[in-house]
């Protein structure tokens, strides 16, 4: 019988997925559940929880696994992981994606960055940091984001069958999809080798946050500001939405650009900065400046809209969003 490494005080080895929609979250969830009780036989159990099923929308998956003789009785939500996989890592930016961890929990992040920067930028004081770059690996193989980061899961939870998980792919893409096979298998297994991970220690004298409920809320009767005010309204002004780009953006190329505004019509949350001067002829134009990054969420509508290539999609890079934004004047002004 395979042995679990650790169980909480229920007998649960609890694994918890953060992600956003169209990253396979779900889907890696149920196969991650498949695995261990298909193919090592152990007890499980896989659901996932989310908002509006959108496209970007924030997404949790929620696994379990105990031994044969262990009954499933708790189906709430994992709020003490022993695994976490991050699918992308700006979410760190608006949820505590760490919420709940052990001071030896594993820490599975999406990224390009070594461990210690992510120990930074997580602000995490212990546990296990692994890095993978699962949206890179899955574009170099045509694939999904979801096998690149269960590899790097299987990699880390040894008592998984890595070679059942292989079955199961064949066999869930062989009938409908026979293409997508050996991509999904090459994204599989890289992620799985090129998976690194760094042990931290607690620092002597430090302890792990006190554990808090993901689910309680913020502000009540207590915390509320004064007549009920709401100081975080749920408008796209003061909210980041570069947390749902998936790993491709728009690039802007200012002279290739004619400023016809089709970009701008077909965008859902009005990015694009524009500014009123003088054409050749002294006459008043609009003409567009550029992106205000903070509220773009990677749709790539104008990429295809733009009708002079002076858009194009791009794999994003660290700080690209940063350095080339233009805000909006409305922006500069809350600020």
């Amino acid at each position: 019988m395979v042995m679990l490494p650790k169980v909480n005080e229920l007998g649960f080895f609890e694994i918890r997925l953060e992600s956003i929609g169209g990253l396979g979250a779900n889907l890696a969830g149920k196969m991650l559940a498949e695995a261990g009780v298909m193919g090592v036989g152990l007890n499980g159990v896989s659901f996932s929880s989310y908002g509006s099923e959108k496209k970007g929308s924030a997404v949790k998956a929620h696994i379990r696994f105990c031994d044969i003789n262990t009954r499933i009785r708790d189906t709430s939500p994992v709020e003490r992981p022993h695994v976490i996989g991050i699918f992308h890592e700006n979410l760190s930016k608006t949820i505590n994606v760490i919420s709940g961890m052990y001071e030896d929990s594993i820490v599975l992040v999406n990224s390009k960055k070594s461990p210690q920067q992510l120990k930074d930028q997580l602000k995490l004081k212990g546990g296990i940091i692994a890095v993978v770059d699962a949206t890179g690996i899955s574009m170099d193989e045509n694939n999904r984001v979801n096998m690149a980061m269960l590899g790097g899961l299987f990699r880390l939870c040894e008592f998984l069958d890595a070679e059942f998980m292989k079955s199961v792919i064949r066999k869930s893409l062989e009938k409908k999809y026979p293409a997508a096979v050996q991509p999904a298998l090459n994204t599989f297994q890289r992620g799985y080798d090129e998976v690194q991970f760094q042990a931290f220690q607690l620092d002597e004298g430090d302890v792990m946050p006190d554990f808090l409920r993901m689910d309680t809320p913020v502000l009540g009767y207590e915390t509320q500001p004064l007549g009920g005010i709401i100081t975080n309204p749920g408008n796209s002004i003061l909210k980041d939405l570069s947390i749902s780009r998936a790993g491709m953006m728009p690039h802007f190329a200012d002279d290739k650009c004619i400023h016809c505004a089709a970009c701008d019509n077909v965008c859902p949350d009005f990015c694009f900065v524009w500014e009123e001067q003088a054409d050749k002829k002294g006459r008043p134009q609009m003409f567009l400046q550029g992106i205000d990054y903070q509220y773009c969420k990677g749709c790539l509508k104008c990429v295809q809209a733009c009708p002079t290539d002076a858009l194009s999609s791009e794999l994003e890079q660290e700080h690209y969003a940063e350095e080339h934004r233009v805000p909006h004047k409305f922006s500069l002004a809350i600020s």
